[in-house]
């Protein structure tokens, strides 16, 4: 069993932890911590940048920085699901542009549970850059 919490601290921020029970803040007006949505996109870089950490290491690719970064549309309307998101994935070192598209495939395809959740209701498309 998995758990998570959020208690209100003030105004409309919360001190929220998970299963781990590190805490973090979370701010609805994205004042004094990340906003709900802003956490989620957050989670959605962090899950798929693990995996294709994981799987260039398991390829013993040499890279030297992995970095993933999100731009998102969201519905206009409650509830504001996002609807389009747009992974830009950076990475450094002398690797073979196939292992970094096949790690990022299958980030995406198959092990990257938050991208499978986000995909219900988001277009989510990437980007790949290398560099040297």
């Amino acid at each position: 069993m998995i758990r998570a919490s959020a208690t209100w601290t003030q105004q409309f921020q919360f001190e929220g932890k998970g299963n781990s029970g590190i805490s973090t803040t979370i701010d609805g007006d994205g004042k004094a911590g990340n906003s709900p949505t802003d956490l989620v996109l957050i989670a959605l870089c962090g899950c798929t940048a693990y995996d294709v950490v994981s799987i260039l290491q398991k390829k013993r690719e040499p890279f030297t920085a992995v970095d993933v970064s999100a731009l998102a549309e969201k519905a206009p309307e409650p509830p504001r699901v996002y609807t389009e998101i747009k992974l830009l994935y950076r990475v450094s070192g002398k690797v073979t542009p196939k292992a970094v598209e096949d790690a990022v495939r299958l980030s995406e395809e198959k092990y990257c549970s938050v991208s499978a959740m986000l995909s219900k209701t988001a277009k989510i498309t990437y980007e790949i850059q290398l560099d040297s």
